[in-house]
């Protein structure tokens, strides 16, 4: 892949200034609106359920009765949120996640070979705080930021570091939706790199055993299996295939409809997979990241096929973005930025059962993720060789990491 140099159009002070300024902005917007941070407290809760030995899937908070829905293991990483007082915890939470936004914009161009210098990186940020996605994510307090920049730094990491899929594991632990990329990885043919992740992921089970026996028990052989505990499927906040034929059926339980569509979308993405595999005995394959296609192949794969992808699942815009514009598409990257920008489905009627009635003309307001997902698979997620381009290899990580 051929490294490009982006520049947003600012001059440098006005560059530099505009993160101070877009933070302060979400800053002030989340004291004004009084704005809870809710899996914040249900972090905290976990938290607290750990040090204390209490039923860690037993307890609701917040007006909303969020109960937890994650592994042991992440309720155990969740204790330090306790140490903290509440608006220092979500200080901590506010600040974190936009530092982690801007590791997430520069793992994007490691990852497809863009080049963001970094006074246009700090801007970059600060127009990113605002995609739906990424400020959803700041505003509730949640950690997908953090899981994203956990995988992309694990696979765009050399082919042959030492421990490479171990980190894609972990996340998995964390939030058992990052284990399709365990899939991606064998599928692609890096086997090493898959075992390594399996192991990963098996660490924190075990780790979550050793600790949390009885709430490892409750999770492993109930909770896990328990959909409805992390919410309504057909709400428009579900910006998954099952909320999107949920609420154009009117259905709140789709069924086959939904798991049909599913079940194609996730064989046709490991057929596209598969058939861009690489030989194994490849030295410079060794060598390389990953595919930028095949990894924003599978990050959509898995939102689209999820139960339920929230809105703030969709952090992965970012990278899409990077990719866009690494390939020299600007006016699709506008296109696609307003779309994650817009938030036209929360402009709709979504109070009580009103997303299951929502007429004809506002079905594409209401599901704008999964319908751009979907539109777009053939268009730039598939790696070009099956899409008629030329074969692309990814830059190295250490020229395509380089901050000029």
């Amino acid at each position: 892949m051929k490294l490009r140099t982006a520049a947003l159009p600012l001059p440098l002070p006005l560059s530099l200034l505009a993160l101070p300024l877009s933070l302060a902005a979400l800053a002030t917007l989340c004291a004004v609106q009084h704005i809870p941070m809710a899996d914040t407290l249900v972090y905290r809760a976990e938290g607290e359920a750990v040090a204390s030995g209490s039923d860690l899937y037993g307890f609701t908070v917040t007006e909303w009765e969020l109960p937890a829905t994650y592994p042991p293991f992440a309720a155990l990483l969740f204790v330090p949120t306790t140490w903290l007082p509440l608006p220092a915890l979500k200080l901590t939470f506010l600040l974190g996640n936009t530092a982690l936004c801007a590791l997430l914009l520069h793992l994007s161009c490691r990852l497809t070979g863009l080049r963001l210098r970094a006074p246009h990186l700090c801007a970059a940020t600060a127009l990113a705080l605002w995609l739906e996605p990424v400020f959803q994510t700041i505003v509730f307090g949640q950690i997908n930021l953090a899981l994203a920049c956990l995988i992309l730094w694990d696979l765009t990491r050399q082919r042959d570091a030492p421990g490479k899929g171990f980190a894609v594991g972990v996340a998995a632990g964390i939030k058992l939706t990052p284990a399709v990329f365990i899939a991606y990885l064998f599928l692609t043919g890096r086997v090493r790199e898959a075992t390594t992740a399996l192991a990963g992921f098996a660490s924190t089970v075990l780790l979550g055993a050793l600790v949390l026996p009885g709430a490892s028990a409750d999770f492993w052989t109930r909770r896990v299996f328990e959909t409805g505990r992390v919410g309504k499927a057909w709400i428009v906040d579900n910006q998954s295939l099952q909320g999107l034929i949920a609420r154009v059926t009117h259905d709140a339980d789709p069924g086959l409809a939904w798991s049909l569509p599913a079940a194609a979308t996730a064989t046709a993405a490991a057929a596209a997979l598969l058939l861009t595999r690489r030989p194994p005995n490849r030295r410079r394959c060794r060598a390389t990241p990953a595919d930028p296609h095949g990894v924003l192949l599978a990050a959509f794969t898995t939102l689209l096929i999820s139960p339920i992808s929230w809105s703030h699942h969709w952090v992965w815009c970012v990278p899409l973005l990077a990719l866009l514009v690494a390939e020299g598409r600007p006016r699709l990257a506008a296109a696609v930025a307003v779309l994650f920008t817009a938030r036209t489905f929360w402009l709709l009627p979504h109070q009580g059962d009103l997303d299951l009635r929502l007429p004809w003309w506002q079905q594409p307001l209401a599901s704008p993720y999964p319908l751009l997902a979907l539109a777009l698979a053939a268009l730039v997620l598939l790696p070009p060789p099956l899409r008629g381009g030329a074969p692309q290899l990814p830059a190295s990580s250490s020229s395509a990491s380089t901050m000029r």
